[in-house]
């Protein structure tokens, strides 16, 4: 009773208290769908045995890997220069075989860098539902665990394979010839005519080691990979002949990315797209390219000077 003029109030339920380890394995697998990639990883499967348990009943759960925001994220420097360690290697080579593995041939997507050719190939080989490939910047990978690819993930549908230095036309050849509904490939290199930004980061060897065969690798896809849409080539050493073979191969290319091609001139580019009638973005070169980087003897002609060099591509 109020007295004093004073409302009489209630006190406050107490509340409910709940035993998380009543939820059944079913109720668990639900709320953990819920979960970010880290947070089911790091947080709910380390938690206890039987949410563990609980999360590998859902092979779902594991269908993507899908590490790059991590490494979007992080800061240019000490950070950046540790992914190119074998210890750094080994990490993501672990998540590579657990996805895989937690997946039960569920596993559709994966987005990694710095895996080796032992983590691919176990993924690859578990993983007949891959649709989506990137392992950018994975130095060790080469065509032995490429070639694994190819014959295991025929649903390919996207790969990014940049700044793998040590994949060649080969696996081109072969992924093109098995993942025949392939719609995007991305195969850029790291900027070679001014390779300041990666110092301190990547290796210089590595640098130094950027593929030659830029022809060859362009008449490759244009031959074996006639359904892609998105088409990147950023910083190839590709030349008017492998840029002239993309258009005779690749008639649904909707994207073209060339930023960086120093070796291509305006006026091939403009045949070139001229001749993809689907194409919806072209990037060209348009980069600053120090006079010094080239040597006109190589060329043999100083007639060559006007379209290489004044050009509205490179502003000199």
């Amino acid at each position: 009773m109020a007295t004093g003029g004073e409302a009489e109030t209630e006190a406050p339920a107490p509340e409910e208290e709940r035993d998380w380890s009543e939820m059944t394995p079913v109720c668990l697998a639900e709320a953990f769908s819920r979960l970010a990639l880290e947070d089911l990883w790091r947080g709910a499967m380390a938690c206890c045995r039987s949410w563990r348990d609980a999360a590998r009943s859902r092979p779902g759960l594991f269908a993507a890997l899908d590490l790059e925001p991590g490494f979007a994220e992080a800061t240019p420097g000490a950070e950046a220069a540790a992914w190119w360690t074998p210890a750094f290697q080994r990490r993501v080579d672990a998540m590579l075989r657990s996805a895989a593995t937690l997946a039960v041939g569920e596993l559709r997507e994966v987005r990694v860098r710095h895996c080796s050719d032992d983590g691919l190939a176990f993924a690859a080989e578990r993983s007949p539902r891959l649709s989506i490939l990137s392992i950018r910047t994975s130095p060790a990978v080469t065509d032995r665990s490429m070639l694994i690819v190819g014959a295991c993930c025929t649903m390919l549908t996207e790969l990014d394979i940049s700044n793998c230095y040590e994949v060649s036309y080969r696996s081109l050849e072969v992924i093109g010839q098995s993942c025949q509904n392939l719609k995007v490939l991305k195969r850029n290199i790291f900027n070679w005519i001014d390779p300041s930004e990666h110092v301190g980061i990547v290796p210089e060897n590595y640098l130094r080691e950027c593929p030659q065969d830029g022809d060859r690798e362009a008449i490759t896809i244009s031959k074996f990979m006639p359904k892609l849409k998105h088409l990147e080539l950023r910083f190839s050493k590709l030349t008017g002949v492998g840029l002239n073979s993309i258009p005779g191969g690749c008639k649904e290319l909707e994207v073209l990315d060339l930023f960086g091609c120093a070796n291509l001139t305006s006026r091939g580019i403009d045949q070139a797209a001229a001749n993809l009638k689907n194409l919806e973005t072209l990037v060209k070169p348009n980069i600053y390219i120090p006079r010094s980087s080239f040597h006109m003897g190589r060329y043999g002609h100083w007639q060559l000077y006007d379209e290489r060099f004044q050009t509205n591509v490179f502003q000199i």
